[in-house]
């Protein structure tokens, strides 16, 4: 895998994990609620939930390339294609956050188990995950590789995204909690989709 094309993934995975989600709202949540040092366990949980998605996707993706190269380029347009659905949908998201009833009782390994499922029961996630690694990944190179440069990746970032989203809704609870400042986000990385889908669509062309 080239330089270039691993920084232009760096780019896609930072939108991704920025992008509000599930392990978004559960890392907001947690900080409003358990300040961010108890909710770095669940920032480990979230990683822990995708990597079993990511090694999920990287088995089927290896299996796909080795059996049919025309269904794998068949999944990256539809994987452009989802890209752009999934900016158009978030642009329609209008959502708050809410922290009441939560029990602040609650130890970090029970953060971390809530976390691991959050992601494991997000369909969403290895949905995504299928639609963008094979953007990314050369057909005729040894796939292995590629997609431990892609998983590891897509873990890093995540976590240190999660991290910085703990921190500033421990730090501004009460803003992070308003509607539309949900909805600006949602329509700010709905934009990021569309454009990211549109520019591999035109990549494929």
């Amino acid at each position: 895998m080239s330089v270039e094309i691993w920084l232009a993934y760096v780019v896609a995975a930072i939108v991704f994990s920025f992008a509000p989600g599930s392990g978004t709202v559960n890392s907001i949540s947690n900080g409003m609620v358990y300040g961010w040092r108890k909710s770095l366990a669940s920032i480990v949980g979230l990683q822990l939930g995708m990597a079993v998605h990511i090694i999920l996707v990287g088995v089927g993706l290896g299996t796909l390339v080795a059996q049919s190269a025309v269904a794998f380029s068949l999944i990256k347009w539809i994987g452009a294609a989802y890209l752009i659905w999934l900016g158009i949908q978030k642009w329609r998201e209008h959502n708050a956050l809410s922290i009441e009833n939560v029990d602040q009782s609650v130890t970090a390994g029970c953060l971390l188990r809530r976390a691991v499922l959050v992601n494991l029961t997000n369909p969403k996630t290895i949905v995504f995950l299928v639609a963008l690694f094979p953007q990314f990944i050369n057909a005729t190179q040894p796939q292995l590789p590629q997609l431990l440069i892609l998983g590891m990746t897509t873990l890093v970032i995540d976590a240190c995204v999660m991290l910085f989203y703990v921190c500033l809704a421990s730090r501004f609870t009460h803003y992070i909690r308003s509607a539309s400042v949900m909805t600006r986000l949602n329509r700010i990385f709905g934009s990021m989709f569309i454009g990211c889908g549109a520019l591999l669509a035109l990549a494929r062309a």
